[in-house]
């Protein structure tokens, strides 16, 4: 499942990363490590959406919500 599917509200787990070297290494230094659990808050429009990552929020672009791997909390990969 990706993280662009992730309805307003809903809780999932981080699975895989799948977007440029620089912007993946971002990413992981702010906290958004396989394994973590984030909340998706608001979504606005096709992909774009407000998501809740160890009590930081961060707006994400479809660009990036369609190249990241989520499943549901609670499963394992």
């Amino acid at each position: 499942m990706l993280l662009k599917d992730i309805d307003a509200g809903q809780n999932c787990m981080i699975e895989k990363l799948n977007l440029p070297f620089q912007m993946e290494q971002r990413l992981q230094a702010l906290g958004m490590t396989k394994g973590t659990t984030i909340s998706v808050l608001n979504r606005k429009g096709k992909g774009i959406m407000i998501v809740k990552l160890r009590g930081t929020r961060l707006a994400l672009g479809y660009n990036m919500t369609k190249n990241i791997d989520v499943g549901k909390v609670g499963e394992s990969s």
